[in-house]
């Protein structure tokens, strides 16, 4: 009879394998995870264009830029967002000032929109549902005031309109926490660097491991249901 050991050689390779594979992926996970949204190298701003015809500009502040700036790209009716900072103190700021978290910016997206395909009120109802206004000073994975909520109407008309949609938004909001998002007029606003700019259309895998990696869309799910956008 033979009473040797079982040659497990080939299942110790195969689990080996299998080890350094998980090691290896967790490595990569981590490194898109920790430097999405490093400050660049050499920072440029991004062109300002002249506004087409007839359009109308709005001014929202929903955390990450990257991801406000994609979920309005969605809506029919937009004409071009941009990424930048607007509610702080000091001009012309750069990301990585505004990441210091001392010049008291928000991350916010220029809308230009056609008012004849979608209305200012109907942008702010769509807001809503993009982000979590039950916390102040952070969304999702990102804290601080640069990663606050806000709306920055760019006339009393549109502040008075952002006002009506929050008082039906209270009225109606799946969640029973407070609404905590500022509603205020806009300040100055000034676009972010070139490389910040459709970032997730120019860094499409980049930006979906961020964005999923943050926990954004799970959280949106579980506060709005089937309300939340995009």
């Amino acid at each position: 009879m033979n009473t040797s050991a079982p040659d497990t050689t080939p299942k110790r390779s195969k689990r080996a394998y299998w080890l350094a594979l998980a090691i290896i992926l967790a490595l990569i996970g981590w490194w898109f995870y920790a430097t999405p949204r490093q400050a660049p190298d050499a920072p440029g701003r991004a062109v300002t264009t002249a506004l087409p015809a007839g359009s109308e500009v709005a001014l929202f502040a929903g955390g990450c830029f990257w991801c406000t700036e994609a979920d309005f790209d969605k809506v029919p009716g937009v004409l071009a967002t941009t990424s930048g900072y607007t509610g702080g103190k000091t001009a012309n700021p750069t990301y990585a000032e505004v990441s210091s978290h001392t010049t008291g910016h928000a991350e916010a997206v220029q809308v230009v929109f056609d008012p004849r395909q979608v209305s200012y009120r109907q942008l702010v109802d769509y807001f809503w549902r993009t982000i979590d206004p039950t916390v102040k000073d952070r969304q999702f994975c990102d804290i601080g005031t640069p990663y606050r909520t806000a709306i920055f109407a760019t006339s009393p008309e549109q502040l008075q309109a952002a006002k009506d949609s929050l008082a039906a938004l209270e009225k109606t909001k799946p969640f029973t926490e407070p609404v905590v998002t500022q509603l205020q007029m806009a300040d100055d606003f000034y676009p972010a660097e070139a490389e910040h700019q459709n970032y997730h259309q120019n860094n499409p895998v980049r930006y979906d491991f961020y964005r999923k990696g943050c926990g954004r869309d799970a959280r949106l799910a579980q506060l709005w249901g089937t309300k939340a956008k995009p």
